[in-house]
């Protein structure tokens, strides 16, 4: 009987170490809405400016990320469903070398063998901005 409450007691605590763990899941619409709460949309752009070399955050499922001060740019591309935090993205630009327009050619590769993984078809970039700046 002893032992058996000692399974007991384990798998309690197992269960109560994986618990935080499964709730910080969140999904791609989820993160997305805290990268931008307390933000409304503004007119969507062909193309955005990037010569700061701020990274582009790629969120599982939903949409490319890419910030510039208090603007957010939402690109969700033609089909969101194919992105993945795990793969890079290789940007062939067509213009300035500091605007990324929903023309480039975006390509993925696995972030840990290299291998080419597919094609993003970019579509507008969406700016989400504060409540009150300009």
């Amino acid at each position: 009987m002893p032992r058996l409450s000692s399974l007991a007691t384990a798998a309690a605590a197992i269960t109560l170490v994986a618990s935080p763990a499964s709730a910080e899941r969140k999904s791609g619409e989820e993160k997305l809405a805290e990268m931008i709460d307390g933000r409304v949309a503004g007119e969507p752009q062909s193309c955005i400016n990037t010569f700061n070399s701020r990274p582009l955050t790629v969120i599982d499922d939903t949409a490319i990320v890419y910030r510039s001060g208090d603007t957010v740019y939402v690109n969700r591309t033609r089909a969101p469903q194919t992105l993945d935090n795990d793969d890079v993205l290789v940007i062939r630009k067509f213009g300035s070398g500091s605007r990324l327009c929903r023309l480039d050619q975006v390509s993925t590769r696995d972030r840990f063998n290299g291998f080419y993984t597919g094609n993003i078809f970019l579509t507008d970039f969406v700016p989400y901005r504060r409540v009150g700046t300009d």
